[in-house]
């Protein structure tokens, strides 16, 4: 048996490399934290004399991985799993022994294992640029400068500080965390040792500022309290001035949305008029039929609510219903809804385990006359629907939203994408990216089956289906199965 200890990414890369030369097998090698204590059956001696030698002698061998196994590699090594290590060389070693398509076998106890500790190192950097919030410090010359405590769950400062240095190019700030701590001197990042939140500075007078900004975008009719402690976590609320106007903010917050319907009820119904007092998908489904929040509901037959169980963890959302859809007062049957179904299988989710829905319930068409379009002698012609008739309905895809509260979320098209993540979404830019949102920490947009109908290009058709199917795939595989089971030992392999 060979014992690595390592603490670093870098410092891991040089083992792996070093065992590789050897020919180790991960089954031979004990990895372990170098900060970590020793456990009382360690073997000492053993260690001491099997312990790879760091000889510059040491042959360095020459292979190649893929670049996603460096990228993910590189995050998962900020996880504090001691495991992590292991994990990693495993997989490392599988790629260099046959298996180069590894990383695409999602269910694979290795892969699965490191897409978990992925996900929580990203959330964690998520949080942290949430929720770090700077103070201003004078020295003795009159510099001003500004510091930050935080206390991540993971080791992930080299992996958010870049954020800050673009986010504030033109000050001098640190960020201090209990593993490591960061400075900006407006040219370059310099990281230093760790620090106690004793050495981080008191209130100054920029938290009145930021209290009064925070309290004036406050908004009470999306209020989610467990929605907003599972996003913001109360340990972290020491650090957060704005966390002491929550409990007033929670108090105020009936009366205030009762304000705010009362300004908006002059100018424009939306879906709030209508919603049930329960609110559960069968009330909810049974209220939509009734809403004429917008003309849509006048020239469509129907309206076509979602379609799912209340338990789903993956909710998928399009545009609106098309045409079939609209008669059936289904979403995602027609065509599009065929291509949706068929790529699902590919990604190995099935139907019944997501929820799918739209933005907006109602079809929005132009009618045309066209020689055997229909039994209705004419051919009806899909319209995007504009910016008021998405804000009337929204209420509705809120409420499914927050009754399902799925672990995952995929915007099919630029329209689903905008309403959640806001207009200046670009689908050629993020398609495919994870990003957190006020609904949801994982979501994502994609290709709408239907634009890859629409595409004349059969070369470009074929890869936007393969994206669609590869996106889905990823999303998939980032949530936890089975719901309840504990995470799978490590691949032996």
């Amino acid at each position: 048996m060979r014992f690595a200890e390592v603490d670093s990414f870098d410092q891991w890369r040089a083992e792996a490399r070093r065992l590789l030369a050897l020919d180790v097998p991960p089954a031979d090698v004990h990895w372990s934290t170098a900060s970590a204590q020793p456990s009382l059956f360690d073997d000492a001696p053993a260690e001491a004399s099997h312990r790879p030698h760091r000889s510059v002698s040491t042959p360095s061998p020459a292979f190649t991985v893929p670049p996603a196994f460096l990228e993910l590699a590189r995050e998962v090594a900020c996880h504090r799993d001691p495991i992590r290590w292991q994990v990693l060389y495993s997989v490392l070693w599988r790629l260099l022994h046959g298996e180069r398509a590894l990383l695409k076998v999602t269910v694979d106890n290795d892969v699965l294992r490191l897409t978990r500790m992925r996900k929580e190192v990203t959330r964690d950097v998520h949080k942290m640029k949430a929720f770090v919030r700077f103070r201003k410090v004078t020295d003795g010359d009159g510099e001003e400068s500004y510091v930050a405590w935080h206390r991540p769950d993971h080791q992930i400062v080299r992996l958010a500080a870049p954020f800050f240095s673009r986010r504030f190019p033109a000050m001098h700030w640190s960020i201090l965390t209990p593993d490591e701590s960061v400075r900006w001197d407006q040219r370059e990042l310099h990281y230093g040792p760790g620090v106690p939140v004793s050495e981080a500075p008191n209130a100054d007078a920029l938290e009145e500022v930021w209290k009064t900004y925070y309290a004036s975008i406050f908004n009470p009719a999306r209020l989610k309290v467990r929605a907003m402690k599972r996003e913001m976590p109360v340990r972290h609320w020491a650090t957060l001035p704005e966390a002491g106007l929550i409990e007033e903010l929670l108090r105020e917050a009936p009366k205030r949305v009762g304000e705010m319907i009362e300004r908006t009820e002059g100018f424009e119904q939306t879906a709030m008029h209508y919603m049930p007092a329960e609110l559960d998908l069968a009330s909810l489904r049974m209220a939509a039929n009734c809403c004429t929040a917008c003309p849509l509901h006048g020239p469509a037959t129907q309206t076509v609510f979602g379609e799912g169980g209340e338990n789903a963890r993956l909710m998928i959302v399009g545009e609106q219903p098309g045409d079939q859809e609209d008669v059936a007062g289904k979403p995602f049957i027609g065509p599009a809804g065929q291509l949706l179904d068929e790529i699902l299988g590919r990604a190995g989710i099935a139907r019944h385990d997501v929820y799918v829905t739209n933005v907006v319930k109602h079809f929005k068409y132009v009618a045309t006359d066209s020689p055997g379009a229909s039994s209705r002698g004419t051919h009806r012609l899909h319209q995007k629907p504009n910016s008021r008739e998405i804000f009337a309905c929204r209420p509705w895809l809120e409420a499914e939203i927050a009754t399902i509260r799925p672990e995952a979320m995929v915007c099919l098209g630029v329209t689903a994408a905008q309403a959640l993540f806001g207009r200046d979404f670009r689908m050629t830019q993020q398609r495919g990216e994870v990003l957190p949102t006020e609904w949801c920490a994982n979501t994502m947009a994609t290709w709408h089956p239907a634009a890859i109908l629409r595409m004349p290009d059969p070369a470009r058709r074929d890869q936007m289906r393969e994206q669609l199917a590869g996106d889905l795939r990823f999303l998939w595989s980032m949530l936890d199965r089975p719901p309840s089971s504990e995470l799978p030992p490590a691949s032996s392999h």
